[in-house]
């Protein structure tokens, strides 16, 4: 970082002639603000806050300084609400600012970036050396978190009882879902306990292991606050737990911009504590609202289904004919059958008759030859006689088998058997008891007669099921 007056004084990089005009004190202050910002960067700088004044704008106006000087400085809003925790006089910070000239009083300033209490750095770099450790040892890969339970039954939280977030997390819960049972494992959550507790919390829910989810959680506060998260053994534990059960790990740990070891080892990191207990919880009226659209469904798909089964019944019914149908139709087969019988053999023996007719004109216009045409006609009449005993026998064998049929169709022969008919008043045949009341009077038909019977009592549970 080197410059000569030669910088500041003169124009195009040329030595300054004595002759010329001189510069007034805005464009001196604009060519010294120029080199300032030109040859130093951004960079931490540590003291003690003195001065500290915030502008109705939200700019910060305060002055840095330590036992030999001190430099003013100023944060604008937009950085300014960045910082955790609200400046105050005599608090150390460390502060990243870019030194440069206000121009309108020539005032030596810092344009301060970034703010943190002091000793933050020492804790950022462990913070980035345990980060580093636990990646090589795979603590972060993506291929070993689980994704979360749907509908979980017990969700588990680590946190403090005193904790404002646990109670922001059990209203959320109770409002979204109301069913869920809930553990806490109480700890502290900040201060020099702080990470055995939670580490003994950890290995409780691993011990137990009651619940499907955990929710590590507290609220928000500042890199040091939080620095219990940021434990190794924390995170070792964190990493058994998911190792040895099948519970997964949200973590939510201050707010969304803080990050800490826990975030990445966990199974899914939550921006809040608030939001942690949302995505383990599924959304009641939601559910509601999709299961009474997959019941319409449902009872759509069911009548539908009815209607169907109904069209397919009424089809059934109008094929389906009773005995008594199946034996009034087997009879008129049985009628036609024995017509065409009938008509078959008038038709065979009018044959023979033409047959016959024919051979006596034969003979009688032929030469008379009684002893031959007596052979003839014994012969012809045998024949006859043998075809029309064919014919009879055939058709009396069909005629059997029909018959035979249509006993075997009768409903009535099994009378013979012991079994019988039971009929109400109005001589509907009963096929079930379900269409039995009590007092009613059957008729009951068996083979030899009928019989009449009141209904005094119904025993369903008499019928053997296989």
């Amino acid at each position: 970082m080197k410059y000569n007056n030669n910088d500041l004084f003169s124009d195009a990089g040329k030595p300054a002639n004595v002759a010329q005009s001189s510069i007034s004190v805005s464009e001196l202050n604009r060519r010294v603000k120029g080199v300032i910002e030109a040859n130093f960067s951004l960079s931490w700088v540590r003291g003690e806050l003195s001065n500290v004044m915030r502008a109705a704008s939200g700019h910060w106006y305060f002055s840095l300084k330590d036992d030999a000087a001190q430099v003013r400085c100023v944060m604008f809003k937009s950085r300014a609400d960045a910082v955790s925790f609200t400046p105050e006089n005599g608090l150390s910070v460390e502060v990243r600012g870019l030194p440069s000239l206000y121009e309108a009083r020539g005032e030596f300033q810092l344009g301060v970036e970034g703010m943190r209490r002091a000793g933050l750095g020492a804790l950022f770099e462990a913070y980035e050396r345990l980060k580093r450790k636990l990646a090589l040892e795979g603590f972060f890969d993506a291929d070993r978190k689980r994704a979360l339970p749907e509908f979980p039954r017990v969700i588990g939280i680590v946190t403090s009882l005193k904790a404002a977030a646990l109670r922001d997390v059990l209203a959320t819960l109770k409002r979204r879902a109301p069913m869920i049972s809930i553990i806490i494992y109480p700890t502290a959550v900040q201060g020099a306990d702080a990470p055995r507790e939670i580490v003994n919390a950890i290995n409780a829910v691993n011990k137990r292991n009651e619940i499907d989810a955990l929710l590590v959680c507290r609220g928000g506060g500042a890199m040091e606050d939080l620095w219990a998260f940021n434990d190794e053994g924390v995170a070792r534990a964190m990493y058994r737990l998911q190792g040895e059960t099948d519970i997964v790990v949200v973590s939510a740990i201050g707010h969304e911009t803080d990050f800490t070891i826990c975030d990445f080892v966990a199974d899914m990191r939550a921006p809040t504590p608030t939001a942690g207990a949302e995505l383990l919880s599924p959304d009641s009226p939601e559910l509601l609202a999709q299961l009474t659209l997959k019941r319409a469904a449902l009872k759509r798909s069911i009548l539908r289904n009815l209607e169907m089964k109904q069209q397919r019944l009424d089809f059934a019914a109008r094929a389906l004919l009773s005995p008594q149908e199946r034996l009034r139709q087997a009879g008129e087969r049985l009628l036609q059958h024995q017509q065409r019988l009938i008509r078959a053999h008038n038709s065979a023996q009018q044959r023979r008759r033409d047959s016959l007719s024919a051979l006596r004109l034969r003979t009688l216009r032929a030469p008379f030859n009684v002893a031959a045409y007596r052979r003839d006609l014994a012969a012809q009449m045998l024949a006859l006689q043998r075809f029309t005993t064919n014919m009879l026998a055939k058709h009396r064998t069909k005629l059997d088998q029909q018959l035979h049929a249509l006993t075997l169709l009768n409903p009535e022969n099994v009378l013979t058997r012991g079994y019988a008919i039971v009929r109400l008043a109005d001589r509907q045949v009963l096929t079930s008891i379900a269409n039995v009341r009590l007092d009613d009077v059957l008729t009951i038909r068996f083979n030899d007669g009928e019989a009449n019977a009141r209904v005094t009592e119904t025993l369903p549970n008499l019928v053997a099921k296989d």
